[in-house]
């Protein structure tokens, strides 16, 4: 059994896809390596990734890899990071074109297989609500959660969505960028030399 192409042969929600705005097949974007060292738990490829194949090929993608200091060779290195959405496939878009949420079954059905299958990563980045609920269990807002993110590290770090839709939260939040970043870059370059 081969858990990638598994995975990139899922067809658990394309009723539910096919049934969205975007009426759009699955198209699981799968971005792992086991032995890689840092896991990016993320929410759900968007249109972007969808058409590329690949995870963050757009401006949240940009101001992630900033976030974490690395260039996009290092980032795509699938050895080095890897990128674990709460669902792997582009979950479309509601009637008013606002993003659907990812389907609860792809976590419940590949996340342990995956975890599994990575080995012990050194460092988790858990990027938005999705990825901290499923992980912490923790139902407290997303502001709250990123606010405490010294509880977690140094081998784990709670993080917002990077997409603009943050852009007025990280301008209220200025601790972030000054306090949390610094730290997480450090451990990143510490777990990657």
């Amino acid at each position: 059994m081969n858990l990638t192409n598994d995975i990139h042969a899922c067809q658990l929600c394309a009723k539910k896809f096919r049934e969205s705005a975007t009426a759009h097949a699955p198209r699981p974007v799968v971005w792992f390596r086991p032995g890689a060292r840092i896991l990016i738990a993320g929410q759900a490829p968007g249109i972007r990734a969808h058409k590329s194949g690949r995870p963050f090929t757009d401006p949240s993608g940009d101001r992630l890899r900033n976030w974490m200091s690395v260039k996009r060779e290092i980032f795509y290195d699938r050895d080095s990071i890897a990128i674990l959405p709460m669902a792997f496939c582009f979950p479309g878009y509601d009637p008013r074109g606002s993003d659907l949420p990812p389907p609860s079954i792809c976590a419940q059905t590949w996340h342990a297989p995956v975890i599994q299958a990575l080995g012990e990563v050194s460092l988790k980045l858990l990027v938005g609500g999705y990825a901290q609920k499923w992980y912490l269990g923790d139902k407290r807002s997303v502001s709250a959660t990123v606010q405490s993110w010294r509880d977690y590290a140094p081998n784990l770090f709670p993080l917002p969505h990077p997409s603009w839709r943050n852009t007025r939260w990280l301008r209220d939040n200025p601790w972030f960028e000054a306090e949390l970043l610094p730290v997480l870059r450090a451990r990143i370059k510490e777990v990657l030399e």
